[in-house]
């Protein structure tokens, strides 16, 4: 995420201050619906007031010479999301969405993947995975969570993220194939998990790995194995998919057959490609490719977070 602004860990907290509020306008319903109406005017109120402050500023800054000032604006997460509430973004929602992109794309370039958007009709973007590991669903929901957070946090007008189908674009450009589309079981597992697909949680001190190193981390209870590949980092659940067991020990090793490290199980000894999704380098048994299982791991809100589902990402949904 470059050219972005520095911002600490303590800043990722204004993520989570929509929900705050609403826990405590809820905790008021127990004084009645008289405490309960007068909570949510307070509210309106404050709003009201920081929206009436922030036009004007962005008035003022519309007068500057600075060019540059606007963008990086609206660069900041912070800025932008309170731009969003009070209807004062300058960029319309193609552009947003189109920065999202960018701003994920590299990530997505490390899976192996790509992602184009197509275009938005009223409140439905559609996009269209392209170069990620089809033998792999773990890999392409992982970049399905990465591509969906971005563009929620960008447009949260949107209601909808249709994918369409490489074979149906060259037929037919619009073809939107919505029950069947990529990002259903991300959207399955959205439904069965009370409204969440996966839970973001901030790893900064995963940006400590140095190159060629490998280290296990606990998130929500989860163990999620991290290793840096000259200046990539990734993440994958701690199991091997070739023996079963965990990966804990697992060091990065160098091979003729492959220009990057990869990643051997200390038990096994199976080989897995890291930097190209998890894939497995050995002879897959009875002709099943095997994976790692990835995870997103992304910088959020200048934070390293990752996102853990409740389930393993390659799992039936």
């Amino acid at each position: 995420m470059a050219d972005r602004p520095e911002e600490s860990e303590g800043d990722a907290q204004w993520r989570s201050a929509g929900d705050r509020i609403q826990t405590l306008l809820d905790a008021t319903s127990a004084g009645g619906a008289v405490a309960r109406e007068r909570a949510e005017q307070l509210v309106r109120e404050v709003v009201d007031l920081y929206g009436a402050g922030v036009a004007r500023i962005m008035a003022a800054v519309g007068d500057r010479a600075d060019p540059g000032m606007l963008n990086r604006l609206v660069a900041d997460d912070l800025v932008a999301s309170l731009l969003l509430v009070h209807g004062l973004h300058p960029h319309d929602v193609r552009r947003r969405v189109s920065d999202a992109l960018d701003r994920v794309r590299p990530y997505l370039g490390s899976h192996g993947g790509d992602v184009h958007l197509l275009d938005i009709d009223g409140d439905t973007v559609h996009l269209q995975f392209a170069g990620s590991c089809k033998s792999c669903p773990s890999s392409a929901v992982t970049l399905e969570l990465a591509v969906e957070d971005a563009i929620r946090a960008a447009a949260p007008e949107v209601s909808s993220i249709e994918v369409v189908a490489p074979e149906a674009a060259a037929a037919e450009p619009m073809a939107v194939i919505p029950a069947e589309s990529l990002l259903a079981q991300v959207h399955a597992r959205a439904h069965t998990n009370g409204g969440s697909s996966a839970a973001w949680h901030p790893v900064p001190d995963l940006a400590d790995l140095a190159p060629g190193e490998v280290g296990g981390f606990s998130v929500a209870g989860d163990v999620v194995l991290a290793c840096r590949v000259g200046d990539q980092l990734y993440a994958y659940r701690d199991h091997c998919p070739a023996c079963d067991g965990s990966l804990a020990g697992a060091a990065l090793h160098r091979r003729a057959s492959t220009a990057e490290p990869v990643l051997r199980c200390p038990r096994c000894h199976a080989h897995f490609d890291v930097v190209h999704a998890g894939a497995s380098l050995d002879e897959p048994a009875g002709g099943a490719a095997r994976h790692l299982d990835p995870i997103p791991l992304l910088l959020r809100d200048g934070v390293l977070s990752i996102a853990v589902p409740a389930e393993p990402m390659g799992a039936p949904a």
